[in-house]
């Protein structure tokens, strides 16, 4: 029996949802299966906000997929009427060194980005809600913003069913096979076996489970998102006012936070980057602790004195690591007719529409354009 499908795609997150949309667009028959409901908030893409920002210096592969991923933000909103990407100004904080004040000016002069570069007082001056230290610089970037994680997910949702994608949520996949080239990929389920040409896995925190083989290590680690109603409330926290920041401490902690988004009883949301353990997705501990909380606010109040204020809510989520910090975005090293996205490394929910836009690339022709040799399977084995 010839295969039902031309490609499967496994985890409809941010990413599996981008690429089912853009398989779907290009008229191949596209399944795709998620163990729970859509946009759901049991995995990474969730927590109402995400930072979007051009300037990574870290290598050269990254600005032009950022850029890629702002074109098609802008396209998605306006094919799908859904608010998927304010843009706010976002601002990077370190002292002289800092690896991620570096990196974000070396991106944006190498790149000829828009940004201004500001000291101290010209950072208080200009965003008086953040209360610099002497010796903190600065890198803000105008065309950065706030990514909305369960409305992106969504949209795509929408756009790839109604290009014809067939998707089934709540449907746990067991186990999958590639026959190799002129051969049917097989995913079996909790309900029935499928078949297809080709087969994307995007199985965000699930990597481990269904990718033993892969010989990219992913970490999976809690992440806890806290959310703080200002004192004097949000209006100075409003974008166009506050923007979207990263504070890097000497110690390398890293701050990150968002304006208020959700009207004037929503807060703000921050959180300190890989502040959880590692995990394990199915038995992930999401009660979060009045001891995180007391951490998070200690470390917020001298930097954003308006915050904490009073303890709105938190949820913990995951990020999915690798050794080397990079993503793993290819065709996987054994099986040629399978495309792999994974191991986004906390900083991935940015690129996810031209995610997409890649992995239909390389479950269609086994290739793509854009700049991906960085993020190779092959690359390491660990």
């Amino acid at each position: 029996m010839p295969p039902t499908y031309d490609v499967i795609v496994v985890g409809l997150g941010g990413m599996g949802s981008s690429a089912a949309y853009h398989l779907a667009a290009r008229g191949r028959r596209v399944l795709g299966l998620e163990r729970f409901g859509p946009a759901h908030n049991l995995g990474s893409s969730h927590g109402g906000s995400r930072i979007y920002r051009q300037a990574h210096g870290e290598n050269d592969a990254y600005v032009p997929l950022l850029l890629r991923a702002r074109e098609l933000w802008g396209k998605l909103a306006a094919d799908s009427g859904r608010d998927v990407f304010t843009e706010t100004g976002g601002l990077v904080v370190g002292r002289e060194g800092s690896r991620v004040l570096t990196s974000a000016l070396r991106g944006a002069r190498r790149w000829g980005l828009d940004h201004e570069e500001l000291d101290a007082g010209q950072i208080r001056r200009r965003f008086p809600t953040l209360a610099a230290a002497d010796e903190d610089l600065g890198c803000y970037e105008p065309r950065a913003g706030v990514a909305r994680p369960e409305a992106t997910v969504t949209a795509h949702l929408e756009l790839a069913r109604a290009h014809g994608a067939e998707l089934h949520f709540a449907e746990r996949v067991l186990g999958w096979q590639a026959e190799g080239p002129g051969g049917a990929a097989r995913v079996v389920t909790g309900r029935a076996t499928y078949t297809a040409d080709r087969l994307v896995l995007a199985p965000g925190a699930w990597s481990p489970d269904l990718l033993p083989d892969l010989g990219v290590r992913v970490e999976v680690r809690r992440q806890g998102m806290y959310w703080f109603q200002p004192a004097g409330g949000t209006a100075p926290f409003a974008p166009g006012r506050h923007p979207v920041y990263v504070w890097e401490d000497p110690d390398g902690t890293r701050l990150y936070g968002f304006p208020s988004l959700d009207g004037p009883d929503g807060g703000a949301m921050v959180s300190l980057l890989r502040d959880g353990a590692p995990s394990v997705p199915d038995a992930l501990d999401r009660t979060v602790r009045p001891d995180e909380i007391a951490a998070v606010a200690a470390h917020l109040r001298p930097r954003v004195p308006a915050l904490p204020g009073s303890f709105l809510k938190a949820a913990a989520c995951m990020t999915s690591t690798t050794p080397d910090g990079q993503f793993v975005l290819s065709q996987h090293p054994e099986h040629p007719d399978v495309t792999v996205a994974c191991g986004f490394s906390d900083h991935g929910f940015k690129f996810v529409p031209v995610i997409g836009e890649i992995v239909a690339d390389l479950a269609t022709d086994g290739t793509t354009e854009h700049p991906i040799a960085l993020f190779d399977a092959r690359r390491v084995r660990v």
